[in-house]
């Protein structure tokens, strides 16, 4: 470690050319929840959480709730009420003391997120999770949507495979939206945000999706994991709809040489699933940083 990175992501820094500006954006990054970051979870109806499940495969999952279902409970500690939906692949994980997660809470009303990663320790309304890396991302790359309206009825999983249907490969083209979980072994995990205009995320084939790094806070979490550990967990939601789209699998990257940068991630594991307790959002006002990326 150097500082709050690991081997992965300095390598990763080195590589591009950043690690001035990567230190600088580090000392951001501490284990102490502010007063504005305890307000801000208590407004938020989901989070998005990361983790592996019992077979080591790597799940980025959504928890929903009324406001002040994510709460901090001291300087340093979430509460979480609730867990998993059923069927969820990360069910179990969210019950077990001791599990390694991310999470990441996204408000699209505001284009604000916070990211918490740390231990997870079950409670009887829930988890906590004991912090071991708090910090905010600006805005860039996040859709703005206002809320319309929560639906419970319907709700359950839809399918699971090992490969994605033509219909899951068509929401996956339109999506803007998706998360990923990454770990890097004993240096935790991480749940992190990727935005897009639709048809940014490819579809390859069944088995294959890929998607192009845009330029972002020089920190390179994600990618430093996936240099450590290929497996990674995506999570695409349905905006309007509440549904939820999972994969699970495993990701490398590709360097060009012109600079840009491109994930490639190999499809194991797909659940989709509809999601009870569902907050329906408004179509995207797209990121104004959007007419700016480049492959």
């Amino acid at each position: 470690m150097s500082g709050v990175y690991h081997r992965g992501s300095l390598a990763v820094q080195e590589r591009v050319g950043v690690r001035g500006p990567a230190e600088h954006v580090g000392r951001s990054i501490g284990t102490g929840i502010r007063d504005v970051a305890a307000a801000f979870l208590e407004l938020q109806p989901h989070l998005v959480v990361g983790a592996a499940d019992d077979a080591g495969r790597m799940w980025a999952s959504l928890l929903t709730g009324p406001p002040g279902f994510v709460r901090a409970t001291g300087p340093h500690r979430i509460s979480v009420a609730g867990g998993a939906p059923a069927g969820d692949p990360l069910a179990e994980a969210l019950v077990t003391d001791g599990t390694r997660i991310g999470t990441i809470a996204l408000d699209p009303r505001t284009r604000r997120r916070m990211r918490l990663n740390g231990t997870l320790a079950a409670t009887p309304r829930g988890f906590a999770v004991e912090a071991e890396q708090v910090f905010a991302n600006c805005p860039k790359y996040l859709q703005k949507r206002q809320p319309l309206e929560r639906v419970a009825e319907g709700s359950g999983v839809v399918r699971r495979g090992e490969a994605l249907t033509p219909d899951q490969r068509r929401t996956v083209r339109e999506a803007d939206t998706f998360f990923i979980a990454t770990t890097a072994e004993a240096d935790g995990v991480d749940a992190s945000h990727r935005g897009g205009l639709p048809g940014f995320v490819e579809v390859l084939s069944p088995v294959e999706l890929a998607w192009p790094d845009f330029a972002g806070n020089a920190m390179f979490l994600t990618l430093g994991n996936l240099t450590v550990d290929p497996r990674a967990g995506l999570l695409l939601p349905d905006w309007e709809s509440g549904g939820v789209l999972q994969l699970s699998g495993r990701a490398r990257t590709e360097f060009e040489a012109d600079g840009s940068r491109r994930t490639r991630f190999r499809v194991e594991s797909v659940v989709e699933s509809v999601h009870p307790g569902r907050l329906l959002w408004s179509a995207p006002e797209y990121s104004p940083h959007l007419g700016s990326t480049t492959r």
